[in-house]
């Protein structure tokens, strides 16, 4: 799609289509693929409410840069952080607020640069867990585990998933259990001509300790533009908690804004 740059140096679609909009429509592809050879910086916001008995709202900022590494012609390490800032309305009556930084998940993936011949891309390596929380926002261990992505890309369409597990490696303090946790993320989107993606996924963690689920249903929209040559991801979206711990949220928001450093 040709672009045409506004007084303030933005780009604005005119409604043809070109290189422009074949390169936007690729990179909004690649958002969807974990392990693409693609630098990102996203600014993922979230919102979620009724937690507790005071029926509490939660707000987390997650800054998950996503750094690609060339380590041979045909593999990449893809190196995926998850760094939160959390802000949590107290979830009891008489308590206090508390805000501040959560533990950070560093993931690795070894992935092939090519597709399998049927098509599958796929990456695998380790996730650790560093503790690195406020003390509300903590598991206070360390945990190191294994984790994989599997995903195809064909038409527009995107559809895989993405697991982790992690284990404690050492003794948290207050009576906690060491870590001791599934992530499991099924993906399904479609990325339009035009770089609108629609997406659906379960961003759902299981804990062993307390034979517990937390599923929340994410379900979003998103549009790749670009700022000058700067090309920039808007997503907005909601979400449904299908089971949650006691006490856990009903529903929530997401409105996440991801840079792209395309070579």
């Amino acid at each position: 799609m040709a672009q045409s740059a506004n007084p303030s140096g933005s780009t604005i679609p005119d409604g043809s289509s070109g290189p422009a909009q074949d390169e936007a429509s690729d990179l909004a592809k690649q958002l969807s693929n974990p392990v693409a050879s693609l630098i990102t910086v996203p600014f993922q916001f979230n919102y979620d409410t009724n937690i507790g008995e005071t029926d509490a709202d939660r707000w987390v900022l997650n800054i998950q840069p996503v750094i690609p590494f060339d380590l041979t012609e045909s593999l990449n390490l893809i190196s995926r952080t998850i760094v939160p800032f959390i802000d949590l309305d107290s979830p009891v009556f008489g308590g206090d607020d508390v805000s501040g930084l959560g533990d950070i998940v560093q993931s690795f993936f070894f992935s092939p640069k090519a597709p399998t011949a049927n098509g599958w891309i796929w990456g695998a390596g380790p996730v650790f867990l560093l503790p690195t929380g406020k003390d509300e926002f903590t598991s206070d261990n360390w945990g190191v585990g294994p984790t994989a992505v599997a995903l195809k890309q064909d038409n527009g369409w995107t559809y895989g998933a993405l697991i982790n597990h992690i284990w404690g490696v050492d003794n948290p303090s207050g009576g906690r259990d060491k870590t001791n946790a599934t992530f499991l993320q099924p993906f399904l989107s479609y990325t339009t001509p035009d770089a609108w993606t629609y997406s659906v996924n379960t961003e759902s963690t299981y804990d062993w300790n307390d034979e517990q689920w937390t599923i929340p249903i994410n379900a979003s929209v998103s549009k790749l533009v670009h700022f000058g040559d700067q090309p920039v991801s808007f997503q907005f979206g909601g979400r449904y908690y299908a089971d949650a711990p006691s006490g856990g949220p009903d529903w929530g928001l997401r409105f996440n804004i991801t840079f792209l450093f395309p070579e």
